[in-house]
């Protein structure tokens, strides 16, 4: 059966309140690391990005479209120019100037066809335009709050996290002058139970915060005061003051 001073098993109850703090403080973190508002800008950012993407893609596209466009006006204006210097030469046969004329005519209509097209998808263009610097805003505006709050929760959890070393340095330090093989029972019940130590109070186990039944009262006044007793419920250590009955 294991023993220890009922002095040196009081000091349990510092070590517990440590650990306890401990545990609090993990709890706390896990709790800034998983803020569901990280989560919700991150999906929000997600869609707001790939928004972006199909904007982008849509001002690239109609950019191509008007390079094109361009281009047909710049060959038939071209082409115009062209037959225009031949016109006024006024070189080669009747038939062929009159149908030079013809065709100047209808490469013109061409061209105020193409131009059209080309004033469409400029005017086109610029709606893109807008609608990608408005969802590049949006994807700013996100990103901004998620930057803010990701600083908040870093700030929170390193302030925990220096707490936490903090506490383990008392603990270590504290755990040191404890009689070694009480702390080595402690350890294994707080990784087993969770809870590693509480204290019996007016016949109540602060550990499961039940009263135990007469039967296991009277186990505990029966063992010896050096004596290691466990709750029944929680199965932690039961650390016993002089009200412990």
């Amino acid at each position: 059966m294991a023993k220890a001073a009922p002095a040196e098993q009081l000091k349990l109850l510092e070590l517990q309140g440590l650990d306890a703090k401990l545990k609090s403080l993990a709890n706390r973190r896990r709790t800034l690391e998983s803020d569901p508002r990280i989560t919700d800008l991150q999906d929000a950012l997600s869609v707001a990005n790939g928004a972006l993407g199909t904007a982008k893609l849509a001002v690239h596209d109609a950019e191509a479209e008007l390079k094109r466009a361009e281009t047909d006006v710049e060959q038939v204006a071209g082409r115009i120019e062209r037959d225009e210097a031949r016109l006024n030469s006024g070189t080669g046969l009747s038939k062929d100037l009159v149908a030079l004329q013809s065709d100047i005519a209808s490469l013109n209509k061409r061209r105020s066809d193409l131009e059209d097209v080309e004033l469409e998808i400029l005017e086109r263009l610029d709606g893109l335009r807008e609608r990608q610097v408005a969802q590049q805003q949006i994807v700013d505006d996100i990103q901004g709050s998620f930057s803010g709050i990701r600083a908040e929760l870093d700030a929170a959890i390193a302030g925990i996290v220096a707490e936490e070393t903090d506490v383990r340095a008392q603990r270590s330090g504290f755990a040191e002058g404890l009689d070694a093989g009480m702390l080595a029972i402690y350890e294994k019940t707080l990784a087993k139970r969770g809870v590693g130590a509480a204290r019996l109070f007016h016949g109540k186990s602060e550990g499961s915060g039940m009263t135990l039944s007469p039967g296991d009262l009277a186990e505990v006044k029966a063992a010896a005061e050096d004596e290691i007793v466990f709750c029944p419920d929680s199965g932690c250590i039961l650390v016993r003051s002089a009200e412990w009955n």
